[in-house]
């Protein structure tokens, strides 16, 4: 008798799950961002795509980075004047050969002397905008962590 209960008891099926995962997220990609997301989810080795996006999310920090708008244009001006500044320096290579070259030792001489005059003006300038940069680094783009 006790036989027939405990094969009454049982029933077909499997078995219900302790933590059910009900909750769904949709969300869709483009050909390239597909592919790319295939080819991640095959490196991974995970056993199917959605426990790939979970351990994605779940196990990684998830980083958020903010742009700050002014600090990018200061920085692309400062590479830009740091180019302009670095051919200045290949032409005054040139300027002085092209002296010692085309002039006379005398008219060479006083050529390079006003030359002088200018590259101290350039390197003043240099040495402002090396303080005025670290000065921009110091008051808005010092790293503040926070979590």
């Amino acid at each position: 008798m006790k036989e027939q209960q405990k094969k009454k008891q049982h029933k077909g099926g499997r078995k219900p799950i302790a933590n059910p995962s009900i909750h769904r997220y949709v969300f869709r990609l483009t050909d390239e961002e597909n592919a790319k997301f295939l080819s991640l989810f095959n490196a991974s080795g995970a056993d199917n795509k959605a426990q790939f996006i979970t351990s994605i999310l779940f196990q990684r920090p998830i980083k958020s980075v903010k742009v700050d708008m002014a600090a990018m244009d200061y920085y692309t001006r400062l590479t830009t004047f740091f180019g302009q500044f670095r051919a200045v320096g290949v032409n005054y290579n040139q300027v002085v050969k092209i002296l010692y070259r085309n002039f006379s030792e005398k008219k060479a001489a006083a050529y390079l002397f006003k030359l002088e005059k200018q590259t101290a003006v350039l390197a003043n300038l240099c040495r402002k905008i090396m303080e005025l940069t670290q000065e921009f680094e110091a008051k808005h783009l010092s790293r503040k962590d926070e979590k």
